[in-house]
């Protein structure tokens, strides 16, 4: 049974830092592209960040970029998303997803975890 599970959220002022993580059991995650997505209240689910099986990274959106590393322990089996500079709209739940390669469409992820709830306020 494939399980992704995402851990690290959390609630954070402007301009503070959080790592989220996504580990995964029945699935080897180098095998895959693991992208982040996340979804704030009342809005589409939108990509975030994405590593691929041979380790390029692509950010899915450009609001991210020079804030969002995402990165892989695959002795851990284990895909992060490090966020600094976190803004106000941050805040959504993150979810984790794994497919053959780094698309920008949701629906073309078969694998999801729960989410984790990050909420970045003051």
């Amino acid at each position: 049974q494939v399980r992704l599970v995402e851990s690290g959220g959390g609630l954070v002022q402007p301009g503070g830092s959080l790592r989220l993580s996504c580990a995964a059991s029945g699935l080897t995650l180098d095998r895959y592209a693991i992208a982040w997505f996340r979804q704030a209240p009342g809005k589409e689910r939108e990509g975030v960040s994405c590593i691929r099986r041979g380790g390029g990274r692509s950010d899915l959106t450009d609001s991210v970029k020079g804030r969002f590393t995402i990165s892989r322990d695959n002795a851990k089996n284990t895909v992060y998303l490090q966020m600094n500079s976190l803004k106000p709209e941050d805040t959504a739940v993150y979810y984790c997803a794994a497919a053959g390669d780094c698309w920008s469409n949701y629906a073309l992820y078969g694998f999801w975890g729960q989410g984790t709830q990050v909420t970045v306020s003051s």
